[in-house]
């Protein structure tokens, strides 16, 4: 596909798009719509100014915003100037913002001018950011620090398509912050040609979207399209999931449509799914899935959504019998189940539809993914023998500024480079992978290995159990016990623990089995599905001293 003369930069492919469609939608959110062509002048104009404020080849730009056209082109704009863009999670304190900035050497931020309070209790300590851009500021409200969204995009040079002095590279990187798995927060290093070719240069098979042989392609491609994409993400764009999902619709010369912000609705994204007829909606797992199929299930037949064709999803478990009921009320829609991390994108996926279902936590293995123990012996198909998951062909340059822990994640192994951001599976003689969790939060229960995926995932089909954390405890005999903090459905009646205890009991082996319950009404996942399990361990413990006292 790449023989080696194309540069791959998702500006490239853009900018092409926007010249044979500029009229076509590149975003839409509530009332707001960003054309293609606007889409590539404020980025033409972003991408001026950053350069002129004394940027170099490589800076780091960082975006610290929710869910706004002004993010994507943000990274447009990035891409265009041959800079590295980066996320920054906008529900982190001012310390954690401080750490991230100055971890990544940012040199200019793009920040939502909500966020202007929590910046200026730390700004005189980030001596590398040499510019603030403000989105949504007016003349009364934008900080003497920074320069205003509109004044910066207005720079667009007369000679456009924009390309910097330096011009553009098959080297150039996105930065992709990931914490929770990491320790503190790690920047992921992917060079744009490879996260491109990851998805074979913008296929979308399931869509009809063939493969690219040029960037410059890109326009006559989606011109050619006999399905215009039109992909609602419902996730935050600050993580992997909505944000790669965004550009693969945007490679693709589709629309991206984005929710209003605040807390989700799952009436509210039906609603706009059905209005803007997505073609493709992208979730993570059960916390999105659940709350969709109460609705659907509340209110059959309130939503046209057969133009719906795929519905995405990575990042956190998905249950068989959610997939199954949304596909009862969508049965033309293909469920697309995606195992993959920041690290490494591609590990396995399971696909459900009207014709057929794969088992939860059970996903095909990707061409190049493989399964090694922990001293880089490769597991053999059907042994029954556990090991870390593992993904080879295009993966990350490694964590920025973090040689240590990129050679642990990233091991050359009999002469080829792998991606082992520490999951844990077996795989089936059949090839398929079954995901047993992550070995960070692997509980040990008197020499056995527990995952606290496996026993949320048996909680879960549960009838009275709308989300499930599992954490262990600290246990004089046997070194750690399970305890399961557990969120009932609204209005259901508590089952009790022996009943829970039981139900998991039924499923999995009798060490799996919670020793103890509490339970809250929420386990308070984060806005891209995660779980914050430090957070859940100290509930658990400070309901644990509770009841003693």
């Amino acid at each position: 596909m790449n023989d080696g003369t194309n540069i791959w930069n998702y500006a490239n492919i853009w900018e092409s798009i926007a010249a044979a469609q500029p009229l076509e939608n590149a975003v839409v959110q509530g009332e707001d719509t960003v054309s293609w062509g606007e889409f590539d002048r404020q980025a033409d104009g972003l991408a001026n100014f950053l350069v002129d404020q004394g940027l170099e080849q490589g800076a780091s730009v960082a975006v610290y915003s929710p869910n706004r056209a002004e993010f994507l082109v943000g990274y447009f704009a990035a891409f265009k100037a041959g800079l590295t863009p980066l996320n920054i999670n906008y529900r982190y304190t001012s310390s954690e913002l401080a750490y991230l900035i100055d971890n990544a050497d940012a040199k200019a931020v793009l920040f939502d001018i909500a966020y202007a309070k929590i910046i200026e209790e730390v700004r005189e300590t980030l001596g590398t950011v040499t510019r603030w851009i403000a989105i949504g500021a007016d003349e009364d409200n934008c900080p003497d620090w920074a320069a205003r969204y509109e004044e910066a995009v207005a720079t667009a040079p007369a000679s456009r398509p924009y390309e910097a002095p330096w011009g553009r590279s098959n080297k150039d990187l996105l930065m992709i912050y990931t914490g929770g798995t990491t320790g503190m927060p790690k920047g992921v290093m992917w060079r744009l040609h490879d996260l491109l070719a990851k998805s074979e240069f913008g296929a979308v098979p399931m869509l009809g979207v063939p493969p690219l042989e040029r960037p410059e392609d890109a326009g006559p491609r989606a011109v050619a399209s006999p399905i215009k994409s039109r992909s609602l993400i419902a996730p935050p764009l600050m993580h992997a999931t909505g944000l790669l999902t965004s550009f693969a619709a945007l490679v693709s010369g589709g629309t991206v449509i984005l929710l209003p912000t605040g807390k989700f609705s799952a009436e509210e994204m039906l609603d706009i799914a059905a209005r803007h007829k997505a073609t493709r909606c992208t979730i993570v797992g059960e916390p999105f899935a659940q709350p969709l199929l109460a609705a659907l299930d509340a209110e059959p037949g309130r939503w046209d959504l057969s133009s719906l064709l795929l519905m995405t999803s990575s990042g956190a478990m998905w249950t068989r019998e959610t997939k199954l009921g949304l596909i009862r009320h969508m049965p033309q829609v293909n469920l697309i189940d995606s195992y993959s991390s920041s690290e490494a994108l591609g590990m396995g996926m399971s696909v459900t539809n009207a014709q057929g279902e794969t088992e939860t936590a059970r996903f095909e293995t990707g061409e190049t993914c493989a399964v090694f123990t922990e001293d880089h012996r490769r597991i053999e198909p059907g042994s029954g023998e556990k090991g870390m998951l593992a993904v080879g062909g295009y993966c990350p340059i490694g964590y920025y500024k973090d040689e240590e822990k990129s050679a642990k994640t990233f091991p050359v192994i009999d002469g080829e480079r792998w991606s082992m951001p520490g999951d844990w599976a077996m795989v089936n003689e059949d090839g398929t992978l079954e995901i047993l969790g992550r070995g960070s939060q692997c509980i040990n229960s008197g020499g056995e290995k527990i995952f606290p995926e496996e026993v949320e995932e048996a909680l879960r089909r549960h009838e009275a159990v709308r989300d499930v954390a599992v954490t262990g405890l600290p246990d004089p005999r046997w070194g750690e016990r399970i305890c399961a903090v557990v969120e009932l459905m609204p209005g259901a009646e508590n089952p009790g623990d022996v009943s829970l205890a039981d139900w998991v009991h039924g499923q999995l082996a009798d060490y799996k089995t919670p020793r103890s319950f509490v339970y809250v009404e929420s386990v308070g996942r984060a806005p891209n599905g995660k779980l914050d399990y430090k957070a859940i361990k100290q509930t658990a413990l400070e309901a644990e001293e509770k009841a003693i006292a």
